[in-house]
């Protein structure tokens, strides 16, 4: 058998992103030589970029790592590729034995050089019913795309769940959602998040490109980060279509009023609260402590020939009540 050159696999899954004027590589060292032996000690690996019809221009000195590692790779591009329309930038990563020979470049790994789009200015978060708004300075300069923003759940979860409850689905430490018809208008709403938790946002603008048929990012800097405590200090809407309808018997006893309204169909809804004034009196709660699960009540507490003025208000699972409904009044017959 002849002696081995003891050349290191060429690497396969290089990969490569550009965030602002930075590129950062990353890739799986080989363990392997092209013989398929064990590689032994360090390997020198090379990183260069290449433009189109140009050479591959080394991006740093020859970096030192362990077969099997994860290799990473981090630099500021030169002005000269930060400047000008966008176009393909390709990095490569070459492994050297010893003796400075290789088995070639690895694949290709593609960003775009040239002038990145500005970064998100103003970024800033506001709690809703709804979700989590969140609005950023508008651009009106051309060709600065779309704006992707990332979220980070910086809550720690709380202990196992109680007996009996089934564990709910973890939310994803980490998200990002790219605003597309909003992102000029400088404004979207997040409507993904959970209250209880708190998350911290940061934004960035992105451009594509489409070459040789892929679609490329090229992304601005990633804006300074704002924190919000989603709480939910949100009332259920407010009812509407309150009706009231007297009733007495032949001897005035048994007299009542009966109340009903539109149903709530928030998810918030713990149940309502009933009010009730009579000549122009103070507005008293007449419903129970605990909120009322249907939308219908009935007074009793009523006289024949009096008249009572009726309002309701949602209360949700946190304790927030709505506004009271529009009024109405009623008067009890006299027998």
């Amino acid at each position: 058998m002849p002696p081995t050159l003891n050349l290191p696999d060429r690497v396969a899954d290089l990969d490569a992103a550009r965030t602002g004027n930075q590129v950062s590589l990353t890739w799986t060292m080989p363990r392997k030589n092209t013989d398929k032996l064990l590689l032994k000690g360090n390997v020198a690996v090379r990183v260069c970029r290449k433009l189109p019809g140009r050479a591959c221009d080394p991006a740093s000195a020859d970096l030192l790592l362990a077969p099997g590692a994860d290799g990473t790779f981090t630099e500021t591009l030169p002005p000269a590729l930060t400047v000008g329309p966008s176009t393909a930038l390709s990095y490569f990563v070459e492994l050297r034995n010893r003796n400075g020979r290789s088995a070639g470049l690895s694949n290709a790994a593609v960003v775009l050089a040239g002038e990145a789009p500005a970064p998100v200015t103003g970024l800033t978060a506001e709690v809703r019913k709804s979700g989590v708004l969140l609005r950023w300075a508008s651009s009106d300069a051309a060709g600065q795309g779309q704006v992707r923003l990332h979220r980070k759940l910086l809550t720690v979860p709380s202990g196992k769940p109680k007996p009996g409850l089934s564990e709910p689905q973890p939310e994803p430490v980490e998200q990002s959602l790219l605003v597309d018809a909003d992102a000029h208008a400088g404004r979207t709403l997040d409507k993904e998040i959970h209250f209880g938790q708190i998350y911290e946002y940061r934004a960035q603008r992105v451009a594509r490109l489409v070459v040789d048929g892929r679609t490329l990012e090229l992304a601005s800097e990633l804006s300074a980060p704002v924190r919000v405590a989603a709480e939910d200090v949100f009332p259920p809407a407010t009812p509407t279509g309150l009706a009231a309808v007297a009733t007495v018997g032949e001897t005035g006893s048994g007299a009542a009023i009966d109340l009903s309204w539109q149903p709530d169909s928030d998810a918030d809804l713990a149940g309502y609260a009933v009010y009730r004034s009579e000549g122009g009196g103070a507005w008293l709660r007449i419903s129970p402590a605990q909120p009322l699960v249907g939308p219908a009540f009935r007074d009793i507490q009523v006289q024949p020939g009096h008249t009572y003025r009726y309002a309701v208000s949602a209360i949700g699972h946190t304790g927030h009540e709505s506004a009271r409904s529009a009024e109405t009044q009623e008067t009890v017959p006299a027998p």
